[in-house]
């Protein structure tokens, strides 16, 4: 943005200095022209008047011919004199080798002509100016006189230059204002940029610094500050409360249960069903504010992210959920790298991520199904993927699943709370991966984990 503005400013100013200079150039050549077309019309036109009696009455031209040499001498000026059929009556300097013949025709004819009409600091061509010879009326001949524009050309070129120069200086001076003032105008934008990605990046402290910039970007960095205490400090309540709330809810629930597991001693056989639902469900409750402290401690807990060993997590928790796979008929395998895999997460959030995945693997995959976790290393990442043969999900569904309490109709009888996918993003977004999930041909479920891989190991260029 920067860049882009600072381009602006030098094309405005570009455009004024051109806008200024090339008509001054212009104003400066024409004037240059016609102060030298002057001086030299004023010089043809008294040799014209020394000329017209000799040519009248036939005089001695002795007189006309030293006037013209010493001319030529002293300004090296050709002076050529001609009569009405153009013959050459006398001249001063040898003429060069340029074709005067339309000059010397118009003044024939009784006009004062000069050729070129603009001196340019690019053209090397004589200037050449021709007036009648006038006596009586009569227009008895003319005078031609032809010059070098050499000096007139130097210092046009000169004047040039000195406005180029003034301009340059002008656009690096502009250059140096156009770079501080956008600096000046964007240390605010840059600031808010910062703060923006810091609190996306989970740090609720991150703030703009105030007094800086205009004062419309100063009342917006004043808003905006406004704005994330707002939103943090509601973050923060909605935490505390969830996190407060199922706390205070355990222990009330604990003891009702206790009293409801007490109450069978004293009901009837009969009660004995609806006694254990109400077991059952008080069971469900206290799972549900299990999850629920846990996804406010994820969303709370922000800590710096550390190294595992992807490919031994993986089997670790494959092994602690072996006895639970083998108790529902369910084959629960790995397929591991031959090699450690370093990735960077959140500490414990793979685990439990993981726990989360192959828990709602089981629960789904069926007796005689089977679950697999799979770890490969990609190019500046590092997958773990949880893949089932239960009958999983539409994309539809896939793209709701991670929504907290959202359950698919087809499992409303399946115990779960809705709440472990939900944390398992959570955790996983906190390490600064995602989480994703896909349907599987022609049944089944998979779950992605990325994570990004250790700088170690995109260093050494680990592939898998």
């Amino acid at each position: 943005m920067r860049r882009r503005l600072v381009t602006t400013y030098l094309l405005l100013l570009c455009l004024v200095l051109l806008a200024l200079e090339v008509p001054l150039g212009l104003v400066m050549s024409g004037r240059t022209t016609q102060a030298l077309l002057a001086d030299r019309l004023a010089d043809a036109t008294r040799f014209a008047a020394l000329v017209a009696p000799v040519m009248r009455n036939e005089g001695e031209l002795e007189p006309v011919r030293t006037e013209l040499a010493r001319y030529n001498e002293l300004y090296g000026i050709v002076v050529i004199v001609v009569d009405q059929n153009r013959n050459v009556v006398t001249n001063a300097g040898t003429r060069p080798g340029v074709n005067a013949d339309p000059v010397v025709r118009g003044a024939l004819a009784g006009r004062q002509v000069s050729s070129p009409a603009n001196v340019w600091p690019w053209q090397e061509a004589p200037l050449l100016v021709a007036v009648p010879v006038y006596e009586g009326g009569a227009v008895l001949g003319g005078v031609l006189t032809i010059s070098s524009t050499e000096r007139a050309r130097g210092s046009m070129l000169f004047a040039w230059i000195v406005l180029g120069v003034v301009g340059l200086v002008a656009l690096v001076g502009s250059v140096v204002a156009a770079v501080r003032l956008a600096q000046w105008v964007l240390r605010p934008v840059l600031s808010l940029d910062t703060a923006v990605h810091e609190i996306t990046a989970g740090d609720s402290t991150a703030r703009v610094p105030h007094a800086l910039g205009p004062p419309e970007l100063r009342r917006l960095t004043t808003s905006f500050n406004e704005m994330a205490d707002t939103v943090t400090d509601a973050l923060e309540r909605q935490r505390l409360f969830v996190a407060h709330a199922s706390h205070q809810l355990r222990n009330p629930l604990t003891v009702l249960r206790l009293r409801v597991e007490g109450l069978g001693d004293v009901l009837p056989d009969a009660a004995g069903p609806e006694h254990h639902l109400a077991l059952e469900e008080s069971d469900r409750l206290a799972r549900v504010l299990d999850s629920l402290l846990a996804l406010a401690r994820a969303e709370w807990d922000r800590t710096p992210p550390v190294v595992v060993d992807a490919g031994a997590l993986v089997a670790a928790r494959v092994e602690a959920w072996l006895p639970m796979a083998a108790q529902r008929g369910i084959a629960l395998t790995a397929a591991l790298p031959p090699s450690p895999v370093q990735a960077e997460a959140a500490d414990t959030a793979l685990d439990q991520a993981l726990d989360a995945l192959i828990d709602n693997g089981l629960k789904f995959a069926g007796a005689g199904g089977h679950v697999e976790v799979a770890v490969s290393a990609l190019p500046g990442r590092v997958v773990v993927t949880v893949r089932d043969d239960g009958p999983g999900m539409t994309r539809e569904q896939c793209r709701l699943a991670t929504r907290r309490f959202w359950r698919a109709p087809n499992t409303q009888n399946v115990d779960g709370a809705g709440l472990g996918l939900s944390i398992a993003t959570v955790l996983i977004e906190a390490s600064g991966g995602a989480l994703s999930l896909a349907p599987l041909r022609p049944h089944g479920l998979e779950a992605r984990v990325r994570l990004r891989l250790h700088r170690a190991e995109v260093g050494s260029g680990t592939r898998v």
